[in-house]
């Protein structure tokens, strides 16, 4: 059933993104709908703002206004997220809901959104190839599936620093 299920967008007024996730997935939990409306996404990306001196690593929402919906669409699963408190309606015409090809989910470049499996071992030595770490090596401690985090024991100043990141921001080490 579960391979049914297409990405739908669904707009919401700016700056309630977060919240009309927050919102869904309660909806889904308080239902028992998990296997209708499978996951919520806010895309967003790490961007580095420097003031002055300062440098600080910020999310920021890619497609501010809209949340994907990873979902099987029936009566029941419009409804819950048609009627979530926040949501203006869905991307298609009128109102009937047009899902996303896995090319254009891929195209948004969110890969927070593509949930491939994670091909990393404890013992693997990665890159970091993004983020305030970027640049630094070291050797994978643990990994947390659910989280879809990786720890990494990384040598700074002459000690192992353990280092929790997300997938998508190691690669392998050649």
């Amino acid at each position: 059933m579960a391979e049914e299920a297409k990405w739908y967008v669904a707009h919401t007024y700016s700056g309630y993104e977060n919240k009309v996730k927050a919102n869904i997935e309660k909806s889904v939990e308080n239902r028992g709908m998990q296997d209708l409306i499978l996951d919520v996404k806010v895309p967003t990306e790490e961007v580095i703002e420097e003031n002055g001196d300062k440098k600080k690593v910020v999310q920021h929402k890619i497609f501010p206004g809209y949340v994907i919906i990873k979902m099987i669409m029936t009566d029941e699963s419009w409804y819950i997220v048609r009627n979530t408190r926040g949501v203006t309606g869905f991307v298609g015409p009128g109102s009937k809901p047009v899902p996303l090809s896995d090319e254009e989910v891929e195209r948004m470049g969110v890969e927070v959104i593509r949930m491939k499996d994670i091909d990393f071992t404890v013992g693997d030595l990665v890159s970091i190839k993004s983020g305030p770490m970027e640049g630094f090596s070291g050797k994978v401690t643990s990994i947390n599936n659910e989280t879809r985090k990786i720890n990494v024991a990384v040598s700074m100043f002459g000690r192992e620093t353990p280092v929790e990141i997300d997938y998508t921001q190691v690669e392998h080490m050649e």
